[in-house]
């Protein structure tokens, strides 16, 4: 026999459950949701079976996450899957009418349990891209473009969203997310019809919120009861709020940021305009304004705090990652509202479990940021370890197949890209922004700035390397003015006539109700009848105006750096 026919013989051990348990497992992943917690998730939930049957419900459990696993596949062909391994076994082929019953006997009470197990954060507080100073950074948004099937009882349940082009093929469910931003994972999840707004959704997953954790949210998510019931949690917020709110300004800071008080809780806003350019040169600015509960400007500079809140789309990734890397873009399988639900927590089990099993490879290695671990690698290689039924049980010390797979494919160091929100079908339902001129292709940021805005600067500054806008915010109205004036002599209370007299405000009426509302949000406080005076505020000497005479004489700042 010539040496390039050479043969070798490989022989390997797998261990499973014994008996009709064997099929349940999910390969390597089972060390991650292991027999014990399956079994303590079916006895909390009552599902146990009453006797032993050919599908116990243990194995109802890891075939409902290997189908997340195979999302194309049925399930007679996600069955063989997990008995692939088994074939000395000899493990019997259930009908899909039993596999059917099986998932209606669970229900989805396990898969949420497990899931609200599971999640949480997975990487030690000294991973890199973890943590900002003491807080773990955590990042809340909500996804409406999971398709579910158009069948009358999920179509009950949901209903379909009219656009102007005409009804949703699809019936649309609104998913909402509690990411952990540096290694994507979840600490929790809601979801429900879309009729429901994100806000609402958010505020079932605000207890989840600890003290060591400092919260990034979009501008969707700015109303003052929202801001206040974070703040009542003990996290720190980092928050967008809409451009067209004019915060009080109560005091400025020398780093242009400025502190108000919104439901009398003081928080600190950044204004401040980011300009990118491009590969091909072209720049793109865009204004934010920023509100936050760190309030000092020595330990969280202004600039800082811009970079900062760019971890909020780290949540956009796992959103993309449970649609299109895991769901491979297809509409749900389930055809009621039960199934969708079940199906949903197993989705998003199977997403921690996964997530979790690329935060302890990415902890092996001294240095490596979790963000450079391949979702679609970790997939592919449990997808292997299930079908060969490969270190169900915890073995040799040491990565597993799935972190060597994963740490032997890291991603290169994450560039910063630019992508504009067009629209390229003519059908689509996002009518699309005509005055946005840039590329539907991705762009590489070459050179970022920063410009700071102070909220009412006396001598505005110049700087080339910064777009030419004037640095003056432009938010001073009649509220400004009062508390300007105010300031002038905070240690008396000002009457009703003597605000109006100075303002140049002839109908006392509408400025009386002004002063009520400024007292109800805590900028204000009343003496007496007729009688305002300022809120006194708890600030150390840092937070003090820079100037005695209007208290708004602090410059802009600019900040130019490169990525």
């Amino acid at each position: 026999m010539s040496r390039h026919c050479a043969t070798a013989v490989f022989t390997r051990v797998v261990t499973v459950a014994e008996g009709v348990f064997a099929p349940g497992h999910l390969g390597e992943l089972t060390q991650h949701v292991p027999f014990e917690l399956v079994d303590d998730v079916l006895v909390r939930t009552r599902t146990v079976e009453q006797r032993l049957r050919r599908l116990p419900s243990r194995v109802g459990v890891y075939f409902l996450l290997a189908l997340v696993l195979f999302p194309s596949l049925g399930y007679a062909r996600v069955w063989d899957k997990l008995v692939a391994g088994l074939r000395p076994l000899n493990v019997k082929r259930p009908s899909e009418k039993a596999l059917r019953d099986l998932r209606r006997r669970l229900g989805p009470a396990p898969l949420k349990l497990l899931f609200e197990t599971l999640a949480g954060p997975v990487a030690r507080p000294t991973t890199p891209g973890v943590c900002y100073r003491r807080w773990r950074t955590v990042a809340l948004d909500g996804c409406s473009s999971i398709k579910a099937p158009d069948q009358p009882r999920v179509v009950g349940w949901l209903g379909k969203i009219l656009r102007p082009n005409g009804w949703d093929g699809y019936p649309m469910l609104r998913l909402m997310a509690l990411c952990e931003t540096g290694t994507r994972a979840l600490l929790g999840a809601a979801f429900g019809p879309t009729n429901c707004g994100e806000a609402g959704y958010a505020v079932r997953l605000l207890p989840l919120l600890s003290k060591d954790m400092l919260l990034l949210a979009d501008r969707g998510f700015d109303s003052n009861d929202f801001l206040t019931r974070v703040a009542d949690t003990g996290a720190q917020l980092l928050i967008r709020l809409n451009g067209r709110r004019t915060p009080a300004v109560m005091a400025t800071l020398p780093d242009g940021s400025f502190l108000t008080r919104i439901n009398s809780l003081t928080l600190r806003v950044v204004e401040a305009d980011i300009t990118v350019t491009c590969d091909d040169e072209q720049r793109i600015t865009n204004r934010y304004l920023l509100a936050t509960t760190l309030l000092d400007h020595r330990t969280d500079p202004a600039a800082t705090l811009v970079r900062l809140y760019h971890e909020r789309w780290e949540v956009e990734s796992a959103f993309y990652t449970l649609r299109h890397t895991l769901l491979d873009g297809l509409v749900l399988r389930s055809c009621d509202p039960f199934g969708i639900a079940q199906e949903l927590w197993a989705q998003l089990t199977l997403y921690q479990i996964l997530r979790r099993a690329m935060a302890e490879a990415a902890e092996t290695t001294i240095g490596v940021n979790p963000d450079r671990v391949s979702f679609t690698v970790a997939l592919e290689a449990a997808r292997d370890q299930l079908i060969t039924a490969e270190s169900v049980l915890p073995g040799t010390p040491g990565p597993g197949v799935i972190a060597q797979a994963a740490l032997a494919a890291l991603l290169p160091k994450r560039r910063t890209p630019i992508s504009a929100r067009k629209v390229k079908s003519a059908l689509s339902r996002y009518p699309g922004n005509p005055a946005d001129a840039r590329s539907l292709t991705s762009q590489n940021i070459t050179h970022l700035a920063i410009a700071i805005y102070a909220a009412h600067p006396s001598t505005p500054t110049t700087d080339t390397s910064t777009p030419a806008t004037p640095p003056v915010s432009g938010r001073q109205g009649r509220r400004d003015h009062t508390l300007q004036l105010l300031r002038t002599d905070d240690q008396r209370a000002w009457s009703l006539k003597e605000i109006a007299d100075a303002l140049g405000i002839e109908h006392y009426r509408s400025l009386c109700a002004q002063l009520g509302h400024w007292v109800t949000d805590g900028i204000l406080s009343r003496t007496g009848r007729g009688l305002y005076a300022l809120q006194p505020m708890a600030l150390n000497a840092t937070t003090r105006p820079t100037s005695k005479d209007d208290g708004f004489a602090s410059p802009i700042h600019h900040l130019t750096t490169r990525p």
